[in-house]
């Protein structure tokens, strides 16, 4: 099959996935209310056993490390994935999506602080419309609460503390990122497993009366969450971080477009415009890494530089 035809074939599957998910998530929190870090560990399970098949099949190959090495990226694994689907279940599609991308700059400003790394002043300016987007969208929210913004605001801090380690550990233990994924997911579904019933109401979980519907969602939105993984790993390895990028952009405003018509998310005038500076600086600043020839972390959720996992 031709070459183009097949990257174009895997770049619509991860753009359709990358969306579905979130939306699928958002219509689990809404209309079933099912328990937000339950959700989460059983995307690990599934993730971990979808990895194990790959693995039988020779789409990749595990890499032996001490699983003392993974506990404290697993720790930070589960607290961003938990804590943004926190941030997904209380506000508005598109509020949580303008929220994540406060990951760019926080991951540069943590590298500079812990690492001493440097950054040009092209790719400092390109930070300050990222920034004063969330805000003014934030600002504006007509559906805003405190609760939302605390779980946003965490997320954005765990995410890029996870971001910036995985992109360390990656190049420390050679490794590519199903092969961390493969340590990951499971260590991380045991350390929710052990959680949960201290935060949430195991009790109610099993003795509601869950619907086949709601049972088929809830198991679709982890069969979703692995292959969202799965393309996005194909992606990365055959084609440019700038084509990676873009399509990355496409989910932005693809996923504003759904959670408006999905979840009748009306945005506001000045919420338009802080979208419309985070995008514009989202975009900026890809193109001077490009420029650069400096490597952007992996996307695995959508827009800006993401985490292993998408949620």
């Amino acid at each position: 099959m031709n070459k183009k035809v097949v990257t174009a074939f895997y770049l619509t599957l991860n753009i359709a996935f990358s969306i579905i998910i979130v939306l699928l998530n958002k219509w689990l929190y809404i209309h079933t209310r099912f328990p937000n870090i339950t959700l989460s560990m059983i995307h690990f399970f599934m993730t971990f056993i979808g990895l194990i098949i790959c693995e039988k099949l020779d789409v990749f190959c595990v890499k032996s490390i001490d699983i003392k090495e993974m506990v404290f990226i697993a720790m930070t694994f589960c607290g961003f994935v938990v804590l943004t689907n926190l941030s997904l279940a209380h506000n508005t599609v598109g509020t949580y999506q303008v929220a994540k991308m406060l990951t760019t700059p926080c991951v540069i400003v943590m590298q500079m602080i812990f690492y001493r790394k440097r950054f040009g002043i092209l790719v400092k300016l390109t930070l300050i419309p990222i920034t004063l987007g969330v805000i003014v969208n934030f600002y504006y929210d007509i559906q805003f609460n405190v609760i939302g913004t605390i779980y946003a605001t965490l997320g954005v801090f765990v995410t890029s503390l996870y971001q910036v380690m995985i992109n360390r550990k990656q190049k420390e233990f050679q490794m590519d990122p199903m092969q961390l994924l493969f340590y990951q997911a499971p260590l991380s579904a045991v350390m929710l497993l052990i959680v949960v019933p201290i935060l949430e109401p195991v009790g109610q979980t099993f003795t509601h009366k869950w619907s086949l519907l709601d049972m088929i969602m809830v198991i679709l939105s982890g069969v979703v969450a692995f292959f969202v993984n799965l393309t996005s790993y194909w992606i990365i390895g055959k084609t440019s971080p700038l084509t990676y990028n873009m399509v990355g952009h496409s989910k932005f405003c693809l996923l504003l477009l759904g959670g408006s018509l999905l979840f009748h998310e009306i945005l506001a005038i000045n919420q338009v415009i802080g979208i419309t500076l985070t995008l514009v600086g989202i975009i900026l600043y890809a193109h001077v890494k490009m420029k650069d020839n400096q490597t952007i972390i992996p996307e695995f959720e959508d827009g800006e530089t993401k985490p292993l996992y998408k949620v």
